[in-house]
């Protein structure tokens, strides 16, 4: 039977949902009641940590003035709806899903905006996200929103972010409506992300040029589009010399990198079999494929196989778990790396958590 300071204690979290998504408090207390017992992982007889870098929300203020609406259910993506947080229904699905951190990320809906708009729009997600994490340190952590297309203001927003509002980096998309991030003109804000230690989460927001193409059954827009949208950047980063130019870059990856590490040798061999197809004047350190090494990549792939696969390709100390979160692409996250019998129990306990918490600088 719960005590009356554990209830005012609990009723106290769900009020913090409420500065948050503008809800009511009776929105939260009976998502609160129904709450299952939190579930804690085990692995070989110890406790897990377990950080999800990959979790979703929005904050409908800052939609708003961008003129973007919330979608509500019924929608066409699964879980839409609750992007915008309700403290007790999220944490009653991380406790559920033996998920102790969400590190949240908002998708990029802004790089073909104004300026004045972005920078008040992405001010409001900041702080908002900063608002959330300080208020439950031990559950949430949060990459800043950056305003890409203007990279001296991206630049403001990342050491914003960073040293004053204690985010641990940025969520980023796959391009900036179209400009690929090798582009020069982004140096800047790569150095300063460098400089400050910051970690560049890439969430593509498919690839609209093959829009046409991806008409039918199936949502291949994002099936198939998101993954390759991912793939393109991380090409791009790698052989336009940017991941040299700022080697101490730490850069993560939404749905195990996309197609890459999946067929990562082919690369190796490009330039040799077509030196036209390359630019004489970029000469890389390292064969392609030895990038992968110094990148950081979701666990979202499916499978056992699929999983065994990227850590044979990238090294389990790169991967960290992944759910989309709340987006149902996978509720099983923490089963499929339990699951896996190819990795050990150590690498098991570090992708659940164990690298996030050294990639992020998170205490555990």
């Amino acid at each position: 039977m719960p005590t009356r300071r554990k209830f005012i204690r609990d009723a106290a979290r769900a009020m913090a949902g409420v500065a948050f998504t503008g809800c009511g408090l009776l929105d939260a207390l009976p998502a609160l009641a129904q709450a299952k017992p939190r579930r804690e992982v085990m692995v070989a007889g110890r406790r897990a940590k377990v950080i999800d870098v990959h979790a979703h929300c929005v904050i409908p203020e800052a939609m708003s003035v961008m003129g973007q609406k919330l979608q509500q259910e019924p929608t066409a993506v699964r879980g839409q709806a609750r992007m915008a947080i309700v403290l007790a229904e999220r944490l009653g699905a991380m406790d559920e899903q033996g998920i102790d951190m969400e590190v949240l990320s908002i998708n990029p809906s802004w790089y073909r905006l104004e300026r004045d708009v972005v920078e008040k729009a992405i001010r409001i997600n900041n702080e908002g996200l900063a608002d959330l994490c300080g208020k439950h340190p031990d559950r949430f952590a949060a990459f800043a929103s950056l305003g890409l297309q203007f990279p001296d203001l991206a630049v403001q927003q990342l050491e914003y972010a960073m040293k004053k509002l204690g985010l641990r980096g940025a969520a980023i998309g796959g391009s900036v409506a179209g400009e690929e991030f090798a582009d020069p003109k982004f140096h800047p804000v790569w150095a300063k992300a460098e400089e400050l230690g910051a970690v560049l989460f890439i969430h593509p927001q498919s690839t609209p040029e093959l829009a046409k193409r991806f008409r039918g059954n199936g949502w291949l827009s994002n099936t198939i589009g998101n993954p390759l949208d991912t793939t393109i950047a991380l090409s791009h980063l790698i052989f336009q010399g940017t991941l040299d130019r700022f080697p101490g870059l730490k850069i993560c990856s939404a749905h195990g990198g996309g197609y890459l590490p999946s067929y990562a040798p082919r690369s190796d061999h490009s330039c040799f079999v077509s030196p036209a197809g390359c630019d004489p004047n970029i000469t890389l350190k390292k064969k392609p494929t030895e990038y992968l090494k110094q990148l950081y990549f979701d666990s979202l792939v499916f499978t056992s196989e699929a999983l065994r696969h990227l850590a044979a390709e990238v090294g389990t100390s790169q991967i960290v778990i992944g759910t989309d979160h709340p987006i149902p692409w996978n509720e099983k996250a923490v089963d499929h790396v339990l699951g896996t019998g190819s990795l050990s129990d150590a690498e098991k306990a570090a992708i659940l958590g164990g690298n996030a918490a050294k990639l992020l600088g998170i205490k555990i």
